[in-house]
Formats: structure tokens, sequence, C-alpha cells
């Protein structure tokens, strides 16, 4: 059955067949976490390695498998330096953990204090309502440790397996097309290479240009904060310039980790202001300045399906999920602005562009002309 075919079912038809099958899909997604989680990162930066391996293969006259191998290398050996200069730097901040603790709780208490004098809430009050929070934040215990432990241990295991299947990706990168080709009926084979050459382009492009951009935010606040005197500037520096790359939460997330940092390594509590506005500034700059040039605009998201899509992404899975939202909605409206009878779905994913509107009135023209035709 076709889409044709299939537009000529009444609408509860439409819509029942619509919601189930977004109810299996969704139910597949969550119980395969495991697996599909590493497979579509795996899928992404096979695409940003394929150009490094092509090299290897071709430029220096490397096997196939040999190529594959050095480019995912290079890739770990970048991830594995930033995870060590992190780690680094969260050590340090551990080892002056109970004067952290101490720097928090008494500018807390300096909180409450302006709080009880300018809201008259008293400060025996206010402790009940924080003490349970504070408690869990400054006072981890056993279980929580051990939960750490085993998060990180989860977090190994899943980088471990996503390198493999990256390799293996770029090993057998032939097949997998070869694959794609026999699985479409030959008329819809030049509209599948249309989509496959997109994909990988705008894949690309996207996860550069976010790797360029998580850069310069990296290197704009640490060099802010070394300048402010903020203690421990390279790690936040470089927890922004990550966080940065989930919309909207990411920086409101790293905003509050650095405000906390602030407070509990300052004896000056307005510096936390301070980093609170460099944050809030950066923020500004980045979405209307560096997103735009430095990213581009390939394939635009319209800000409400952006932050649905980043939730939708956390609710399913998690913080991989917020991370692999954005690249899913563009792979989506890429294929949907090809595919006939799904290109509406693609103008309410994409933003208002004059693309966009041409797209909206071809389609109110062939609506018409089909109307027509049935009158």
């Amino acid at each position: 059955m076709d889409l044709k075919t299939f537009s000529n079912f009444p609408f509860y038809i439409k819509l029942a067949a619509v919601l189930f099958s977004l109810l299996a899909m969704g139910f597949i997604v969550i119980m395969a976490k495991e697996i599909l989680a590493p497979l579509i990162f795996s899928c992404l930066f096979s695409i940003l390695l394929l150009p490094v391996a092509a090299f290897f293969e071709y430029k220096v006259r490397l096997p196939r498998s040999a190529a594959s191998m050095v480019a995912v290398v290079l890739l770990l050996t970048f991830i594995g330096v930033l995870i060590y200069v992190i780690g680094t730097q969260v050590a340090d901040l551990f080892k002056e953990w109970p004067q952290f603790q101490a720097q928090i709780k008494n500018s807390l208490w300096e909180f409450r204090g302006w709080v009880q004098d300018n809201f008259h809430i008293t400060r025996g009050k206010q402790l009940r309502v924080a003490s349970e929070a504070t408690s869990k934040v400054l006072s981890p215990d056993t279980a929580a440790v051990g939960a750490t432990v085993l998060s990180v241990s989860a977090v190994l295991l899943f980088l471990v397996f996503t390198f493999i299947y990256t390799f293996f990706f770029l090993l057998y990168r032939t097949l997998i097309l070869k694959f794609l080709e026999s699985v479409f009926l030959k008329e819809n084979k030049s509209t599948v290479y249309e989509i496959m050459e997109q994909v990988q382009y705008i894949i690309r492009k996207y996860i550069i240009g976010l790797l360029i951009e998580m850069g310069i935010v990296a290197v704009g606040v640490s060099t802010a904060f070394t300048l402010m005197g903020v203690r421990y500037a390279i790690l936040l520096g470089l927890l922004t310039g990550l966080l940065n790359v989930i919309p909207y939460v990411g920086i409101f997330t790293a905003l509050v980790l650095s405000a906390i940092v602030t407070l509990g390594t300052s004896q000056d509590s307005t510096q936390a202001v301070w980093v609170i506005v460099t944050l809030v500034v950066t923020h500004l700059v980045d979405s209307n300045v560096l997103l735009p040039l430095v990213v581009g605009s390939k394939v635009r998201i319209n800000a409400l399906i952006t932050v649905l899509g980043v939730f939708a992404g956390e609710m399913i899975w998690g913080i991989p999920g917020m991370f692999l939202s954005i690249p899913c909605i563009a792979v989506l409206k890429i294929i949907f602005d090809r595919v006939e009878g799904l290109q509406p779905w693609g103008i309410i994913l994409g933003d208002e562009e004059k693309k966009q509107n041409k797209l909206a009135t071809r389609l109110m023209v062939k609506r018409k002309k089909i109307a027509a035709e049935t009158d």
C-alpha cells in the first residue's frame, strides 16, 4: 500500500494507524536504549570520521581496516585528552571538598539572613526547607557513591561499544550502502541517494560546527573567568562548552554549576553574580552570532521543536537523548522534505524561511489541483 492509497482512508483510520505506529516505535526505542543509543552515536561519529578514514585509505594507501582504526584512535585520543583535563580539575576540586562544604554553608547562612531581613522568613523555616536538599548535595552517602561508581562504569562501557560500532561502520560502509540500495524500489533509488548524501553532508557540517562553537565558548568563558579571578576557570569553561551543545538546557545547567562552584571557592559572593552575568551574555552572543555564523543554517529547526525534542530525548534516553535529539530531528527533516506525503511534517519542524514558504506554497497548489481534478 502506497501513500496515495493511505491518504484516501477516513481520518479516524489514519489517526489510529499513526498513533499505533508512534506508540510501537516509542516502545521499541525505549526498550532498545542500550543498543540504539551507542549505534546512533556511532553513526554520527562515522559520518564525521569518513573523510579522515578516506584520506588514510586513498592518500596514505592504508588498508581499509587500518585506516578506519586510525580514524577511531584519533577521535579516542581527542576525547581522552578532554576527559583527562576535566578529570584533573575535578580531582583538585574534591581535594578541597571540606572547605567547599564550609564555604557553601556559610554562603547559604548569609543568604538566609538576607531573606530574613527582606522577606521576614526566619532562618529556622528556611533551614527546614533547605536542609534535606543541602545534605544530599554536600554529604553524599555510601549509596550515592556506589551509584556514581556504577554510572561511571556504565559510561565507560557505553563509550567502548560506541567506538567499536564506529570502527565497524567505517569498515563496512560499502556493504551498508549496498544494503540500503537493495531495500528500496528502483524508482526510489534517486531519492534514497539524495537523502543519504544530504544526511552525510549536513550531519558532518553540523557536528564540525558544534565542535568549533564548543571550542570558542569554552575558550571565551575560561578566559573571562580567569580574568575575573574565578577558581577552576578552565573546568567551568570546558563544562560550559560541552553543555552548550544541549540547546537552552545546557547553558542553564552550566550557569547553576558555575555559580555553585564559585560560591564554594570564593570569599566574595558577588563574584558568583558576575559569573551568572558572564554566562548570560555568552548565551546571547552564542545564540545570535556564533550559532548562525559557525553552525550555519543548512537545516533550521524552530525553537519550539528544539525544546520539545530536547525534553523528549531526556525522557526517553536521559542525557544521551538530549545530545542526540537535534541531529535526529535534523535527519527526520531531511527525509520529510524529500518524501512525497511527508513534506508538511518537514514544514512544521523547520524555521520560517523562504525555502519553507516555497515548499508550503507548492504543496498548497498541488492540493488545489488534486481537489479540482476530483471535482
